[in-house]
């Protein structure tokens, strides 16, 4: 009887052993490896050339890929929630999304975790539905976190992931690229987490010149910001070269660091500083660029719980940073009140010098 009773053990345990063995082989098979750059299609290109002291819009929007409401919480951030409520309800979330968009009429956009297939927003191509509601814009995209299967948490997994950022122009691009952003987690833990990156879209200039617009998502939850310290020596590496060149630069989208010239204590809250958000550093100061935030407009929430007026920390981590050559005009944080995303909006007027 003990003897078979070992058996059945020893059984479960190596079936259990082969299953685990046998998914992260299949997940480790189909690990999306992009290269440390890539050419990406510019869909719908525009023929409108951007001018010299011509005043622009520009707006920046993580939209959470149209689950992260004001009614959820998110497992990573110590909630427990993984995919959005509803396919009814992340609908909602992305006709809204979209309304805001509209009615902005920026000439760019970049936005941040727009979902392709993915099983937390019920399979809904968030990015052609965008397509569908703005007229009269390039459209580039990047994936930047593709995975066959995340198994976590245990009982209500994430699922399939198809995701990534997506820059909008109305102005004419003449190449768009994906760049790699340094940094893995160890194995198995990289397998599951997003791969992350940034859009350069190239826009030629009327004085022959360009514009470079750098769409960029950092990481989040990287103990202590190791891997975002990482890609913040990327971004000022490229930085520095691009400004040798004398081009215009425009670098923006969800930082993940609280911006510097703002300070999350100008927005009350009972919650404490979170353990993923970092200061920005000090030692990153590229020379002569400034930084477009609103620091009077919360960017983000904290989504352990789902958001409550003065309970939720709150701070500015969208944003932009531009070269000197680049005047910024107006700054403008759009408070939805985190209606259809964690995050909120922020539009800025610009000038070329």
């Amino acid at each position: 009887m003990a003897k078979k009773t070992l058996w059945i053990l020893g059984s479960i345990v190596l079936a259990a052993v082969l299953f685990v063995g046998g998914f992260l082989l299949y997940v480790t098979l189909n690990d999306y490896k992009p290269a440390p750059t890539e050419p990406i299609a510019i869909e719908s290109n525009q023929d409108r050339v951007l001018k010299k002291g011509e005043s622009f819009t520009l707006t920046t929007f993580n939209i959470g890929y149209a689950g992260l409401d004001k009614n959820q919480d998110f497992f990573m951030d110590g909630g427990t929630h993984s995919r959005s409520s509803s396919k009814k309800q992340t609908l909602a979330n992305l006709k809204g999304i979209q309304s805001f968009l509209s009615s902005r009429h920026s000439d760019m956009y970049f936005l941040q975790e727009v979902d392709v297939k993915s099983s937390r927003s019920y399979d809904i191509n968030e990015v052609a539905e965008l397509q569908k509601s703005l007229q009269g814009y390039s459209f580039s995209y990047a994936d930047n976190y593709k995975v066959p299967w995340v198994p976590v948490p245990v009982f209500h997994p994430l699922g399939h992931t198809h995701s990534g950022i997506m820059t909008l122009s109305s102005y004419k691009s003449t190449s768009a690229t994906r760049f790699d952003l340094p940094g893995n987690e160890k194995w198995p833990q990289q397998l599951f987490d997003l791969d992350r990156a940034f859009i350069e879209n190239r826009i030629p200039v009327e004085n022959g010149k360009e514009l470079v617009l750098v769409n960029l998502h950092l990481s989040a939850f990287d103990k202590g910001g190791k891997i975002r310290k990482q890609q913040l020596q990327f971004v000022g590496d490229y930085i520095k070269k691009e400004t040798e060149k004398g081009n215009y630069l425009i670098v923006g989208g969800d930082w993940n660091h609280s911006l510097p010239g703002t300070d999350p204590k100008a927005f009350p809250a009972t919650q404490g500083w979170p353990d993923w958000l970092q200061p920005f550093p000090e030692s990153f100061k590229p020379e002569g660029f400034q930084w477009a935030v609103d620091k009077n407009t919360p960017s983000v929430r904290t989504v352990d719980v789902p958001y409550q007026e003065g309970v939720n920390f709150r701070a500015v981590i969208d944003g932009f940073l531009v070269s000197p050559n680049v005047e910024i005009i107006k700054v403008q944080g759009h408070d939805l009140k985190h209606e259809y995303s964690d995050h909120n909006p922020v539009t800025a007027e610009f000038k070329l010098k």
